[in-house]
């Protein structure tokens, strides 16, 4: 039997395809639900919208103190783990989710399978690096996205043999999920904007919203490469960085501030932009895989896949840098698109070779769950 553990939408997104997976296959799985950000009841259209079936178990665990919301995890998941007796527990990427299923999980010894294992940004004033690093320490299978992340877990000493250079199933995730986003998505027409004439930005980590120099620098960063360029801004607000603007004082200038879109709308959103400007995670990889240029708002990056194969560029919170960042992804994609010698054979991305797979990731990662 295989647990599917998962708390946050990025989670549910990453890990849709292994649920998909194992519906394929007629497996006997479950999923818990922990409700580290939404409880299941805020999250239901989610999981309705990417046609997958309802967790069955939902903790509900809500906000709290980094201590006190993964004690709650720790507690609820190890109560169900022990009614249940699962041979394998999945999780996925770095949140206090991932790190208290894995504990759970390990102390009562049940295999752990840590999806996207081995990213490292190497901050541990990060707490997802913190969770990441803990959760692969105790995991028995890791399934590495890349040779970078495969070189990371073996340098920290894990044997060999617990690593798999799998893929990341956010390329699963992306092909799978914007075909249902084509179909249902009808933000481009809502919005009026036309494919390619408009910039894309995201920001919600704390040490750049709660810092009012850093989230300064990034609202005037995108104000200067919206005139430069004479494109639109798209800015779907995360509330923590509504609050923090105002809180602060900041103008958002000529910037367009949407609520928060949902996932398949959002998808949209990325696959139709000029250019992309985030401090997500999860972004650079789409934007990498859907062929759209990248900038990254922060210091440093646990995707330098992304950067190394020249879809994305760290920029930092200076606006000035900002600014050069994007002229460098602008004429970079423009110049590559002029020159057929320059483009990759891929029959979806035109600009650079996806260094995160084949979109069969979750197909691999269920055979080597089976072997055992």
């Amino acid at each position: 039997m295989i647990c599917i553990i998962l708390g946050t939408r990025p989670e549910i997104i990453k890990m849709s395809p292994i649920i998909r997976e194992c519906e394929k296959r007629g497996l006997d799985y479950f999923v818990i639900h922990s409700g580290q950000h939404y409880s299941f009841e805020m999250d239901k259209a989610f999981f309705e919208d990417l046609n997958l079936p309802e967790p069955k178990y939902n903790l509900d665990v809500g906000s709290g103190t980094q201590g006190g919301q993964t004690a709650k995890i720790l507690t609820g998941i190890e109560g169900v783990l022990m009614d249940e007796r699962p041979d394998v527990v999945l999780v996925q990427g770095d949140t206090n989710t991932v790190m208290a299923g894995a504990l759970a999980a390990s102390k009562l010894h049940i295999k752990v399978g840590h999806v996207e294992a081995g990213l490292r940004s190497f901050d541990r004033k990060m707490p997802e690096e913190i969770n990441r690093v803990v959760a692969d320490h105790i995991s028995d299978y890791l399934f590495a996205p890349t040779g970078e992340s495969e070189k990371n877990l073996l340098a920290e000493g894990i044997p060999d043999e617990k690593v798999f250079v799998a893929g990341n199933t956010v390329v699963d995730a992306v092909y799978q999920n914007r075909e249902i986003s084509n179909e249902k998505s009808e933000i481009m027409n809502t919005l009026g904007l036309k494919s390619g004439k408009y910039l894309l930005v995201t920001a919600h980590r704390a040490e750049n919203v709660d810092d009012r120099d850093r989230l300064s620098g990034i609202i005037n960063g995108i104000n200067a490469v919206s005139e430069q360029y004479s494109l639109p801004v798209i800015f779907p607000m995360h509330p923590r960085t509504e609050k923090m603007m105002k809180e602060f004082g900041i103008s958002p200038g000529g910037i367009r501030i949407i609520k928060p879109a949902g996932y398949l709308d959002f998808l949209q959103l990325e696959a139709h932009a000029r250019l992309i400007l985030t401090d997500s995670g999860g972004l650079q990889e789409e934007s990498c895989i859907l062929g759209v240029p990248c900038v990254t708002l922060r210091d440093n990056t646990e995707r330098p896949e992304t950067v190394d194969c020249g879809g994305n560029v760290l920029a930092g919170t200076d606006s000035k840098r900002i600014v050069e960042a994007a002229e460098e992804m602008i004429n970079f994609v423009d110049c590559r698109e002029t020159d057929d010698s320059a483009k990759p054979e891929s029959p979806d991305n035109k600009l650079w070779q996806n260094p995160f797979g084949d979109g069969k990731t979750s197909e691999r990662i269920i055979d080597i769950c089976l072997k055992d």
